[in-house]
């Protein structure tokens, strides 16, 4: 940038101390026209203070303007009517020149204070709010906005009227910016920390407001503030989740609204907390829509819970219990259970973050309570697709996990899941779970769970034969693998409806890893001929796709029960 253009040292304060007094004129006799003078004469520095953060002659220069600004609004002889008009525009402005620096970002912040304090709080919620929802592409960041969330959190407080109505419509537009700003810092590593401080001071304003309410009013507002502060956490672990050691603090305090609203962590796992609150407030609350699911909100104020005992004790709840609850009660498992499918399946999280969300599926699963026996209370059917689409997600993690410590650890929490389905369902759900795969990899795992219930399956008839009678009645109610299902499901794989080779997908492990996937199919037909008397036309139905695949790896014609041994690779 040329010396010329913006390096004003000596004549630019001077030029903006001549600007806003003739504004102050202009407005003093009526004319509120040339108020935009100021805008007009501030907008290209502004810009090249975004363009060059780095540039430690423009950060000088825009904290000198910062300063002279805050002198000109706090000035004790100031005209109501030049405050009332500059309020209108000044708060974007003042906000630009936030993105110098931090010191910028603190005048900045007290400018827009003084224009709060000083012109009436309920026009001052609309400046800040439309501020907040028009900037120009280049002033989406962080620095520009924090200002701005931090004038909202101190005229919230000055509102003395309708505070329910007036707080519900800033909500949108504040969980909004932090949305926006929330996935281009998980993509970019942006520092958010200002910014979702003065969020929690908004939350800390909504709570001071309620505290002045009368009951039904503070029961609304209430409600309101504890979907906000689900929502904050939710993005802040967007954010942030990269950064564990930094989030906690912020965590931990925004768990200590939980209680105060009325949430619990068993309301948010069953979703009657959310479900009440939504009610109570209406639907229009600023929730945010697609991968950001009131599941995926409820998931992160449980999880840190779990995560940090500090957490749980700020959230006024004992998660050990919670945790023995989950245990004992399948239901309410499962609902857990539906509720981690939005983390494992969301593209914005951390894998750190997925990885606490593993290792809290394991912590509920181990130790768990498997019910097989279908009260007539409940209906486990309506729990199968959650389940399925649960497994679906954990699918996603074991494929794409950058580490073999984290696919190991999906892998423990697929089996733990298929476990705690009724067998009833179990072969169902696994069937539609192969036939929905496209990767050869996750085929042969799935292929290999089929196995182990086949054989878990054959080891209980063993144990009936025996005469053993618990194993009896377990096995009168399992019996879901053993039939030919299992043959056609192997045929599937193997011999595809629409006839030539296995339709592997385009992967590089497509390749490495069909020798796996048809030594798994081997295994299950060779199950089944050595532990099954099947019908011959059974076995005829599916020997010519069998034997081809036999002599294209080269497995012996009669493979050892559980585990086919692998020949020297027969080129063809």
């Amino acid at each position: 940038m040329s010396e010329e253009k913006f390096l004003l040292s000596d004549s630019l304060i001077p030029r903006l101390q001549q600007t806003l007094l003739t504004c102050s004129q202009l407005i003093d006799a009526g004319d509120f026209s040339n108020s935009n003078e100021l805008v007009d004469f501030l907008s290209p520095i502004s810009v090249s203070v975004v363009e060059e953060t780095s540039n430690p002659d423009l950060e000088r220069t825009s904290f000198e303007i910062l300063t002279e600004i805050d002198c000109f609004i706090s000035s004790p002889s100031r005209n109501q009517e030049v405050i009332d008009a500059l309020s209108f525009e000044l708060p974007k402005v003042v906000c630009k020149f936030a993105c110098a620096s931090k010191r910028c970002s603190e005048i900045a912040e007290r400018v827009v204070g003084h224009l709060v304090s000083m012109c009436s709080p309920r026009e001052m919620l609309s400046i800040l709010c439309e501020a907040l929802s028009f900037p120009s592409e280049m002033f989406r960041v962080p620095c520009y906005f924090a200002p701005l969330i931090g004038g909202l959190a101190k005229v919230i407080i000055l509102i003395k009227r309708r505070q329910f109505e007036q707080v519900k419509a800033a909500v949108p537009v504040i969980l909004g910016v932090l949305k926006s700003v929330s996935l281009e810092a998980y993509e970019e590593g942006t520092d958010t920390e200002d910014l979702f401080l003065n969020a929690f001071a908004l939350a800390d304003s909504i709570q001071a407001v309620c505290k002045k309410l009368d009951q039904k009013d503070k029961k609304k507002l209430s409600a309101l503030l504890g979907l906000f502060v689900l929502q904050v956490m939710g993005l802040v672990s967007i954010a942030m989740g990269h950064n564990v050691s930094s989030l906690l603090p912020i965590v931990l305090h925004l768990s200590q609204f939980l209680p105060i609203c009325g949430l619990s962590y068993e309301g948010l796992i069953t979703g009657h907390d959310v479900d009440k609150f939504t009610t109570i407030c209406g639907e229009d609350v600023g929730y945010l829509p697609t991968h950001l699911t009131i599941f995926f909100l409820r998931y992160c104020a449980v999880i840190w819970g779990y995560k940090s005992n500090e957490t749980s004790v700020a959230a006024n709840a004992d998660f050990e219990a919670v945790k023995n609850e989950l245990q004992k009660n399948q239901t309410k498992r499962w609902q857990a259970i539906g509720m981690l499918k939005h983390v494992f399946s969301s593209v914005d999280l951390s894998w750190e973050l997925k990885a606490h969300a593993l290792d809290f599926l394991l912590c509920i699963m181990d130790g768990c309570v498997h019910q097989e026996i279908q009260s007539d209370n409940i209906d486990h059917s309506t729990y199968m697709p959650i389940l399925y689409t649960t497994l679906q997600a954990i699918e996603m993690v074991i494929i794409y996990a950058p580490d073999a410590v984290l696919r190991k650890k999906s892998f423990d929490a697929l089996v733990k899941v298929l476990a705690d389905v009724p067998s009833s369902f179990r072969f169902d759900i696994l069937k539609a779970l192969i036939q929905n795969s496209e990767s050869s990899s996750m085929i042969a795992i799935l292929l290999d769970c089929v196995r182990r219930e086949l054989h878990e399956e054959h080891s209980r008839s063993i144990l009936v034969a025996s005469g053993v009678l618990e194993a009896k009645v377990k096995y009168s109610e399992c019996l879901s693998f053993w039939s030919a299902g299992v043959l056609e499901l192997v045929e599937l794989v193997l011999k595809p409806p629409n006839g030539g080779p296995p339709s592997l997908p385009e992967y590089s492990d497509a390749v490495i890893v069909s020798p796996f996937l048809t030594r798994q199919c081997v295994a299950y037909i060779s199950i089944c001929r050595f532990s099954l008397d099947l019908p011959g036309w059974i076995m005829s139905t599916y020997s010519s796709s069998i034997e081809f695949y036999l002599k294209l790896f080269g497995y012996r014609e009669n493979a050892v029960l559980l585990l086919p041994v692998p020949l020297a690779r027969v080129d063809p």
